[in-house]
C-alpha cells in the first residue's frame, strides 16, 4: 500500500491501481481527489471537508461513492445513492480497502463550543485515521495518522495517545496551520528528539509517497 500526504489532513491510500482520499478539505490542493474511486471525510469541519472539491470531483467522475457522518451526508445530500453515513463499528469496502469506521464524536474544543460527530477510519486494518479525535482504534494498527496540531490537544496528550494506540510508525497529519518553527518542534517532540512514544515518526511533504508494508 503507498500513503501520499497532501496539504493539511489529507491523505491518499493507493493499492492495486485503486485509489482512496481520506478527508480532502480547503487546506488540499486542487485535483487531489483525481481518479480516486472513493472517498472517506471524518467529519464537517471544512479543513476536512470541501464540498467544492467533491463537486468537481463528482463532474469528472459521476460513480464516485463517499462514505462519511449522518451530519455530512446531510450535507452533500444522497447523490443517488453514492453517500453513505456510517458510523462506529460499521464495516464497508471502498475501492478495494476494507475500512471500519470507529468512533463518534469530535474531540472538545471548549465546553462552550458545541461537539460534532466525528468518525475515524482504520483501512484494511493497518492504517487508522481519526479524524479530529484521540479514539482508540480498538485494535492493533501498524500506521497511525497523528494529529499533530490543533485547537482541541496539547503535546503531551499525542505524545499520551501514540503509546497507548502503540502503532509501528506514525505519519504527521493535521499541521497546516503551524509554521516551520513550529512544525520542527512538534514533530520534534514526536519523533527521536522526543520524550518517546515507540514508534518511528514519519514527516512527509505535500505530495510525498511513502510504501507502507
Amino acid at each position: 500500500m503507498d500513503l501520499t500526504k497532501y496539504g493539511h489532513a489529507c491523505v491518499a491510500l493507493s493499492k492495486d491501481g485503486r485509489r482512496l482520499v481520506i478527508d480532502p478539505g480547503a487546506f488540499t490542493e486542487d485535483g487531489v481527489i483525481g481518479d480516486a474511486e472513493a472517498v472517506l471525510v471524518t467529519h464537517e469541519h471544512p479543513d476536512h471537508l470541501s464540498v467544492e472539491a467533491l463537486d468537481a470531483a463528482w463532474a469528472q467522475n459521476p460513480e464516485l461513492r463517499v462514505w462519511t457522518t449522518a451530519a455530512v451526508a446531510e450535507v452533500l445530500g444522497d447523490r443517488d445513492g453514492r453517500v453513505t453515513a456510517v458510523t462506529d463499528g460499521d464495516t464497508f469496502t471502498a475501492a478495494g480497502f476494507d475500512v471500519t469506521a470507529v468512533g463518534e464524536w469530535h474531540a472538545v474544543i471548549h465546553p462552550d463550543v458545541p461537539r460534532m460527530q466525528n468518525v475515524g477510519f482504520v483501512v484494511d486494518g493497518t492504517v487508522f485515521h481519526p479524524g479530529d479525535a484521540f479514539t482508540m482504534p480498538g485494535r492493533p494498527v501498524e500506521t497511525l495518522l497523528t494529529p499533530a496540531h490543533a485547537p482541541w490537544s496539547k503535546l503531551q496528550e499525542i505524545i499520551d495517545w501514540v503509546r497507548a494506540v502503540s502503532p509501528v510508525r506514525t505519519v504527521s497529519v493535521h499541521d497546516g496551520a503551524l509554521n516551520d518553527r513550529g512544525l520542527g518542534l512538534v514533530n520534534r517532540m514526536l519523533g527521536a528528539g522526543g520524550p518517546g512514544t515507540g514508534a518511528q515518526h514519519l514527516v512527509l511533504a505535500s505530495g510525498e509517497t511513502v510504501r507502507l508494508p
